[in-house]
């Protein structure tokens, strides 16, 4: 990877959620991207109550009255980091897109795209996961399509990782608009 890439001001603090349908690779771009920015991680899964992930476990997808509570804490995570932040985060709907919007200004989304077949393969292949492949076609039915919202770049998640990664860190440090 080329070097670290760097804010192009201090005093305008870079936000970024990671977002996309289950399987797209959320943590691991979001924690390459965190260390390449030199900003915190902060992890969505790790934000859910318990109810959540037993019902995720259990096959049952998630209501917006689910993930109403979730959204909060991680809109409350992203405020108190005041230097910026990189966030992984579902964010399948415009209305949970705007609930985090609503935390920091110019908030980022980088979209992970990819198929449901190929979103299906990698989630049934995770072993150390607490979401089934059996949610991910409910994942496809809410997804709303961030790409005509500002601030928004959409990936190939099937791409190269570090490839990922070196297009998001150019694109986090430019002024904010659409890619």
């Amino acid at each position: 990877m080329a070097g670290m890439a760097k804010p192009a001001s201090p005093a305008e603090p870079i936000y970024i959620v990671v977002m996309g349908v289950a399987g797209c690779g959320k943590s691991l771009a979001g924690a390459r991207l965190a260390s390449q920015l030199g900003l915190p991680l902060v992890e969505g899964d790790d934000f859910h109550p318990e109810s959540n992930v037993e019902k995720m476990r259990q096959g049952i997808p998630l209501t917006d009255v689910d993930r109403a509570g979730w959204l909060q804490r991680l809109a409350d995570a992203l405020r108190a980091q005041p230097a910026g932040a990189v966030l992984t985060c579902s964010a399948l709907k415009r209305s949970y897109r705007s609930a985090l919007r609503g935390a920091v200004p110019h908030l980022r989304f980088l979209h992970l795209a990819l198929t449901e077949h190929q979103a299906m393969e990698r989630v049934a292949s995770r072993t150390d996961h607490f979401y089934p492949p059996s949610l991910v076609a409910s994942q496809f039915e809410a997804l709303e399509d961030p790409a005509s919202e500002p601030g928004v770049l959409a990936v190939d998640a099937t791409a190269h990782i570090d490839r990922v990664v070196e297009r998001a860190a150019r694109w986090a440090v430019q002024p904010f608009n659409n890619p």
